[in-house]
């Protein structure tokens, strides 16, 4: 259901990982190998989700680390959705 709504695979799977996992801090290839993506496609769709504050980041050392931004204006929302689309069923 959700491919309907958000047509790139890669944003998908991104916004499913942080919606599961709000409190998740990851790096890009750390998230590329988990959703097993091209970690330059991973890096480029962070930072359109980035732009618009979805996704905040911070340097640690020589690292960028990503998470998701719970204060985004419809994060409750695109939680719930992906939460009811990717349930298992009985």
């Amino acid at each position: 259901m959700l491919q309907y709504f958000i047509t790139s695979k890669t944003r998908r799977k991104i916004i499913t990982v942080f919606s599961k996992y709000p409190d998740y801090r990851v790096h890009v290839r750390g998230l590329a190998k988990l959703i097993r993506e091209d970690p330059g496609n991973v890096a480029r769709e962070l930072e359109r989700l980035h732009r618009i504050k979805y996704v905040s980041s911070a340097k640690q050392g020589n690292t960028k680390l990503y998470w998701v931004n719970q204060d985004f204006s419809i994060y409750k929302e695109l939680q719930s959705i992906v939460l009811k689309t990717t349930r298992k069923t009985k």
